[in-house]
């Protein structure tokens, strides 16, 4: 061969390496949707939900789509206590159609602020529902945001940190003190309990903490290129001063809001979309100390503007220390396990029978997440446990639960469709190959809380069957199958 074919076969190999390099180079858009339901839809998140009479700041699905030339992955936040499973089934069917983006490349997770309107629809413990109103819009208007994210795709650079964040949290479990042991509305003992405020009827908290906000950024590529996106996650339940009646995005609105005005200007084209998910916050609240100084009574949004202000600087100041990277390949791994739902005792029956024979029925007055009808306030919690145990118990199909595990380069995300406690997103990080791993909980769905089987023994809130959805050993099947499905996406 001369020298000139042996020159231009290698200008040939050459040219071709660096076009398949290009090909791999990532691309990232991002864009939100207005999910704002009208007012007197009902308020969620307590046992007894007012319908809305104000918006206090607009509900949004925030949307980021990315590409590494193979593979196109969508991540969505919603500002919801949580939807049920159909959602993101109809969500990601319409995404499927619009962008044609695989259902199982879809992240969709809820923020769990309670002051959000409600997408359960007519049952939580059912696999498969006929949608209502609210939750074909919310669907729609999903799909509608990724499918503007995936308009708006252009070169990105991706980079990856976490920040302590630690001093605003605090466990919501705590071991009861010996004879502070209390009973729950079943008549049962409980050696933990929920508390925002342990005095000394309590010894210590019943499981860790973490201290992370985890994040992933994107801008266009270059030294001072536009920001497009932070998709950040933290295990901090809610802050909940939002006013009666109000919707609110609580602090995850606000902290996107605050990342925006310090990584963006208000006149950037397509604009900046900060996003907050939630990380493993199932036994985690706030450290209401950390908010001691903050004047004016609760309805004032205070603890949630303080506390999305605060966080924003943290991940601001932390973005400085990032390593950007061009390429960032990008992998799914996306089941659906069957578990038991949780065994009701016969004996929870009775008990549920004996509570609607007693509880006082009003003629008006607001109903009660899963009661029957409206009672006095000391029935409220009772009655709707009555009705929850009595439904779960008619539950004859096992729970489906979508799990899904998400490369972003170096980064690994697993998810739970749970209020998922800490030391299962510790279990999962532990055992992951991946060093920058994390979880987002609520994802594809609601149900329930997520203890371990240990947390069962000690008894408390979330693990009240009602809250609880799931059978007792749901958490360590849950965690062994994520760490498979990672081991699929190991580099």
């Amino acid at each position: 061969m001369s020298l000139i074919l042996v020159g231009a076969f290698l200008f040939s190999v050459l040219s071709s390496a660096v076009v398949a390099q290009g090909d791999r180079a990532l691309r990232a858009g991002a864009a939100t949707s207005n999910i704002t339901p009208p007012l007197g839809t009902l308020r969620v998140g307590s046992f007894t939900p007012y319908p809305s009479i104000h918006v206090h700041d607009e509900l949004h699905a925030r949307c980021l789509v990315l590409d590494d030339g193979t593979t196109t992955l969508a991540l969505v936040t919603v500002d919801l206590v949580g939807f049920h499973r159909s959602v993101s089934v109809e969500a990601r069917r319409l995404i499927e159609k619009a962008c044609g983006i695989p259902p199982e490349n879809v992240v969709i997770s809820a923020t769990h602020t309670h002051s959000s309107g409600s997408a359960m629809g007519s049952t939580r413990y059912t696999n498969e529902q006929e949608l209502d109103d609210y939750q074909r819009f919310l669907a729609g208007r999903i799909a509608d945001g990724v499918r503007r994210a995936q308009n708006l795709l252009r070169p990105a650079e991706v980079g990856f940190g976490k920040v302590d964040a630690g001093e605003y949290v605090l466990s919501r479990r705590w071991h009861l003190a010996e004879g502070k042991e209390r009973t729950d509305p079943f008549g049962r003992g409980n050696r933990v309990w929920k508390t925002a405020v342990p005095n000394d009827d309590y010894t210590k908290p019943a499981g860790p903490l973490d201290p992370h906000v985890y994040f992933f950024a994107l801008r266009e590529p270059g030294e001072g290129g536009a920001p497009i996106a932070v998709y950040s996650a933290y295990s901090a339940h809610y802050a909940g001063d939002a006013a009666i009646g109000h919707l609110s995005a609580d602090y995850f609105g606000y902290y996107a809001e605050q990342l925006a005005r310090r990584l963006a200007s208000p006149d950037q084209d397509p604009p900046f979309v900060g996003m907050m998910a939630n990380a493993t916050s199932g036994d985690i609240g706030l450290n209401l100390e950390a908010f001691s100084h903050l004047p004016g009574p609760k309805g004032n949004y205070e603890r949630c503007r303080f506390l999305g202000e605060k966080l924003a600087e943290k991940v601001d100041a932390a973005l400085d220390g990032v390593e950007w990277r061009t390429e960032a390949p990008l992998a799914v791994c996306f089941r659906e396990i069957e578990l038991a739902w949780r065994k009701i005792e016969p004996e929870l029956i009775t008990w549920a029978k004996e509570i609607e024979n007693k509880a006082p029925r009003l003629k008006e007055g607001d109903l009660p997440i899963a009661a029957r009808w409206p009672t006095t306030k000391e029935y409220v919690a009772a009655l709707s446990y009555a009705g929850r145990v009595q439904a779960l118990a008619q539950v004859k199909e096992p729970a489906k639960v979508p799990l899904q595990v998400v490369r972003i380069g170096d980064v690994c995300l697993g998810t739970t469709p749970c209020e998922t406690y800490t030391e299962i997103g510790q279990a999962f990080q532990e055992r992951s190959p991946f060093e920058n791993t994390f979880m987002v909980e609520l994802n594809h769905g609601y149900l329930g809380y997520l203890p371990t089987p240990r947390q069962f023994e000690l008894g408390g809130y979330s693990t009240w069957p009602g809250t609880n959805y799931l059978e007792p050993r749901a958490s360590e099947k849950i965690v062994d199958e994520l760490v498979e499905m990672v081991e699929e996406l190991r580099p």
